[in-house]
């Protein structure tokens, strides 16, 4: 027999974003839900590389209601965070309901919604919140001769430490923060090239003797709501005391324009050149990750949320949490993720309150 749970909210995804939303949501003192596909409500975290650290200081790394602990100026490494999680999960007063993988959401117009698991039990609630972010939809480039390649292609969501790579010839693409933190650690194990379409660009993390995130903070930048102005997100820049621009300007690993082609045992670059490979990482970003929508006319046919801040286009009580420039430059890191959550628990009407308001 099928379990049948009513509530006010059902958050899907327990993630930082689930977290912070079931966080803003109890505290309107909705009855929520959140439903976490995996086994623990820490998200993607424990899915990234081993030698992860935060681009940003500790004390600009907590969700809402919960200061991350220690040292407020350390980095963080992965396995804190994770950590952090789990225990801000475990002070919410929320319903978290683990190994739950959300298989669809219905609309049932002016009662809301029936959320379908994977896992037996159902769900209906007029507010469900979509927070399962990204990692679950790596994004890989289209590239010629990708299928007549020997080697190895992997996202940068499979790498794990760079010692299954010793000795082996790896290309790393992308520009990013992870492409180049990638990249030097995997410099030191193997023979590696950085390939990228643009050069990257370097931002000190501590000018003027301050973290970046600092400046972010006091000058607003990091809450402005600049999706309002600019529909997408600017290239994020590396954050760097020094350490990586150095080590690509010592060659430790070269930087080279991205390549045109795969062939069988390596890559063609834009001069013709040919590189015998190993290994290809793309560290080329995620897509929303919400196959759970899928049929609804929530998402466009590439699969985009139709929104405006988080707040559904086409289903009233449909809400989106921890997209990428969402409503801010923050909007899908951990300190950033809150202020959306509050935005969201505050405008999101249920779907009947919605629905009587636009029959009149």
């Amino acid at each position: 027999m099928t379990s049948e749970y009513a509530y006010d909210a059902v958050v899907i995804g327990g993630g930082q974003s689930g977290l912070a939303a079931a966080h803003h949501l109890t505290g309107r003192r909705l009855n929520t839900a959140v439903l976490e596909a995996t086994g623990e409500a820490t998200g993607s975290w424990p899915h990234y590389y081993d030698s992860l650290t935060l681009f940003s200081p500790a004390r600009y790394s907590a969700l809402p209601g919960r200061p991350f602990p220690g040292d407020p100026d350390r980095y963080p490494h992965r396995d804190e965070v994770i950590d952090y999680l789990r225990s801000y999960a475990s002070a919410l007063d929320a319903d978290i309901h683990t190994s739950t993988p959300v298989e669809a959401v219905t609309s049932i117009g002016s009662d809301g919604f029936t959320v379908t698991t994977g896992s037996g039990p159902v769900f209906t609630a007029t507010r469900v919140i979509a927070a399962t972010g990204s990692f679950g939809s790596p994004f890989l480039p289209t590239i010629p001769g990708r299928g007549e390649f020997a080697g190895r292609v992997l996202h940068a969501s499979e790498y794990r430490a760079p010692t299954e790579f010793t000795d082996q010839q790896v290309v790393v693409v992308g520009a990013g923060n992870s492409a180049v933190q990638i990249a030097a650690e995997l410099a030191g194990h193997a023979r590696v090239v950085l390939a990228s379409r643009v050069p990257v660009k370097f931002v000190p993390q501590r000018p003027l003797g301050r973290d970046v995130h600092f400046w972010f903070t006091v000058t607003g930048f990091d809450s402005a709501p600049l999706a309002r102005i600019v529909k997408d997100a600017p290239p994020q820049p590396v954050l760097d005391e020094g350490r990586y621009r150095t080590a690509l300007a010592a060659g430790k690993p070269p930087r080279r324009e991205m390549f045109t082609a795969f062939m069988p045992e390596g890559v063609v670059w834009p001069d013709g050149t040919r590189t015998p490979m190993d290994a290809v990482v793309f560290a080329t970003g995620y897509r929303p990750h919400l196959p759970y929508l899928a049929g609804t006319g929530a998402l466009t046919e590439t699969g985009l949320p139709r929104q405006r801040q988080g707040l559904s286009l086409t289903h009233p009580g449909l809400g989106f949490l921890g997209l990428e420039w969402q409503r801010t430059p923050s909007s899908n890191s951990l300190r950033g993720v809150g202020r959306d959550a509050a935005y969201l628990a505050r405008r999101l009407q249920p779907a009947t309150a919605q629905h009587r308001e636009h029959a009149r």
